[in-house]
């Protein structure tokens, strides 16, 4: 049977065009389906949002040669610092510090706003000649055979492929069409975004803040600005998203505290109702799950697109593999080596960011006293601390090569 494509990726954000790119650099075809509109992503104005990217993922992108377009606007993370506390009693004086001095391979991670490396995705799928790009389309129907899966896209068009690439989020159609069931919570939580601007240099150093209502993450941006990702209980956070700006930025100020001086709203302000949501299964006969498709986590420590770039490096490598040795990719055996690369390390770093949630977003004073006892003692091991360190660099585990900065 001859294919329009090898693979058709449903999904425009950013795990679809980086596994397109790592696809079309291995020397498959694809075709990109993105709901949006061509040049809705990526737009010029600062609006505030941004990804904490590990090293791992960083080394990604730069073998995708996505890189070099964002690499003047990202904004390296030196330190990670971890407190627990809330705003009335202020930190603890346990206090769990992460330098990227303690590992040899450099910072732990980049902070790049989101308008810079959506367009800098975008750009690079332009150029790449082996990517069919369909904006302002979505998928209808998949129907799979033993012979490809076809597609059909809301104008009436069809497609035809070795297999489906689901990037199409937590509620994701790919998923639910081929009746794959999910697993997971309501937190009860939303996470306030934004930026601030504020007077003291951030030094490149990242905070996480854990409250009883939720942690609170202060990320380094360039230009003497933070990104700002504060999770409360659901009516609290409502309430906080209701006012505007000067009395949100009222309620923001005695949580953030002012050791950065004085502190003012830049850019957008953005909601997100949070859960867990795990796919039971990443694949099927020709299709596969990528990114929050397979798994969608809480924000602590930002994992959230870094589970999703190593999902697009393995599956990238499993199937150019396979390609290589001339097996079926959307065959089932094929893609269950994807599952089980990828479930293991999706699934355990899933709960265990859902366990830190729930042991630290709490006022029980017995826990408090075992967390800040546990956050001092790890602070004073040196060996676990590398191994925290290498941890939130993306460096511990079985990488695909993409993540070691190695060519497919």
């Amino acid at each position: 049977m001859k294919h329009d494509s090898d693979v058709v990726i449903v999904g425009g954000g950013l795990n679809g065009p980086a596994l397109a790119l790592a696809l079309a650099q291995g020397g498959l075809s694809v075709t990109v389906v993105d709901a949006q509109p061509k040049g809705a992503r990526g737009n010029e104005g600062f609006d505030g949002r941004g990804y904490a990217l590990a090293l791992a993922s960083q080394k990604l992108l730069a073998a995708l040669n996505v890189w070099p377009r964002v690499a003047d606007n990202a904004q390296p993370i030196l330190e990670i610092k971890v407190t627990d506390g809330d705003a009335e009693r202020g930190p603890s004086p346990f206090v769990l510090e992460f330098d990227h001095a303690e590992i040899e391979e450099g910072p732990m991670g980049f902070m790049v706003e989101d308008r810079f490396l959506s367009r800098a995705l975008a750009d690079a799928l332009d150029a790449e000649s082996a990517i069919t790009q369909l904006h302002g389309e979505t998928v209808v129907a998949q129907e799979v055979t033993s012979a490809g899966v076809t597609v059909t896209l809301g104008s009436g068009k069809t497609l035809t492929a070795k297999l489906i690439a689901g990037c199409d989020g937590r509620k994701s159609g790919v998923a639910e069409r081929a009746k794959i069931k999910r697993s997971g919570w309501d937190y009860g939580q939303t996470a306030l975004v934004c930026a601030v601007g504020h007077e003291k240099p951030h030094n490149g150093i990242a905070h996480q803040f854990f409250m009883p209502g939720g942690p609170l993450a202060i990320l380094p941006l360039p230009d003497n600005k933070c990104s700002i990702v504060w999770s409360e209980e659901r009516a609290r956070a409502e309430q906080i998203a209701a006012l505007d700006d000067d009395a949100y930025m009222e309620a923001l100020r005695p949580v953030f505290g002012d050791f950065l001086g004085d502190i003012h709203l830049t850019g957008a302000r953005f909601t997100y109702p949070l859960n867990l949501t795990l796919a039971n299964e990443f694949v099927a006969p020709r299709i596969a799950l990528v990114g929050d498709a397979a798994h969608g986590v809480h924000p602590i420590a930002g994992q959230g697109l870094n589970l999703g770039m190593r999902d697009v490096g393995a599956l990238a490598e499993v199937l150019i593999n396979a390609t290589r040795r001339g097996e079926e990719i959307g065959a089932i055996d094929v893609l269950e080596r994807y599952q089980t690369w990828r479930r293991w390390d999706a699934t355990t770093l899933a709960l265990g960011m859902d366990g830190v949630n729930k042991i630290f977003s709490n006022d029980n004073p017995l826990l408090r006293g075992v967390r800040d006892l546990g956050l001092g003692l790890v602070n004073a091991l040196p060996g676990a601390r590398r191994r925290f360190i290498r941890e939130a660099a993306g460096l511990n585990g079985e990488l695909p090569k993409l993540m070691k900065g190695q060519p497919l």
